[in-house]
């Protein structure tokens, strides 16, 4: 069987200029669940959004989320794996709306626009989501080794990089380079940049968009 995230994943049709449609996977579509398991998941949820609103994600812990939604650590661990897949939860919505956004929002980080200035768009959106919720990422990534690359999330973000470097004519290995560039957009740097380095929002920028000139020049 297949493990892959792209095939774990759902999958949604892209076009990229006159290509043929290109095969997105998507976020993992939410399980059937029987109606109080449903409840309790929605419970879950929602207390860990208020703890995390509240104080944070950096310290929050499994026991507080169980008390909260005032149901056993047991059921939590059922319904979410681990703190990481709890937290990787939270964060669905978030991204279900940025992935609608660079499917078939308005260009240039929607569709319409060449690929070179799509992706520029698609690393400085990025840039503003970690800043908006970076400790949520940082909670969510923390997990296993690679937990994080075999997420559905990851498989939407390397599909859709893959498909624009392709199509902006990079000729190299592109699922290769596409996992350098996300890299460069993970959490965990780009937070280590801002807090630690002191680099601003406009340097990453910058930066960011150096780099994808360098790989798709201009005709």
């Amino acid at each position: 069987m297949d493990r892959s995230p792209e095939n774990r994943a759902g999958r949604l049709a892209v076009v990229y200029g006159d290509r043929e449609p290109f095969a997105l996977p998507m976020l993992t579509p939410p399980r059937r669940e029987r109606a109080d398991a449903a409840r309790n998941h929605a419970t879950i949820l929602t207390a860990a959004e208020r703890l995390v609103s509240d104080s944070g994600a950096a310290t929050l812990t499994m026991d507080q989320v169980a008390c909260a939604a005032g149901v056993g650590k047991g059921t939590l661990f059922r319904h979410f794996g681990d703190r990481c897949g709890l937290m990787r939860a939270l964060l669905d919505e978030r991204e279900r709306g940025l992935q609608d956004d660079f499917i078939r929002g308005p260009a240039p980080l929607g569709p319409g626009a060449p690929a070179r200035e799509r992706l520029i768009a698609f690393g400085e959106r990025l840039f503003e989501h970690i800043e908006i919720q970076g400790d949520l990422l940082l909670a969510a990534e923390n997990g296993a080794p690679g937990e994080r690359l075999r997420h559905s999330v990851y498989a939407v973000y390397r599909a859709h990089v893959t498909a624009l470097l392709a199509d902006g004519g990079y000729v190299g290995e592109v699922g290769y380079v596409a996992d350098v560039l996300l890299g460069a957009l993970a959490g965990e740097l780009v937070l280590f940049q801002r807090r630690e380095l002191g680099m601003s929002q406009e340097q990453l920028r910058r930066c960011w968009g150096e780099l994808v000139h360098s790989l798709l020049p201009a005709p």
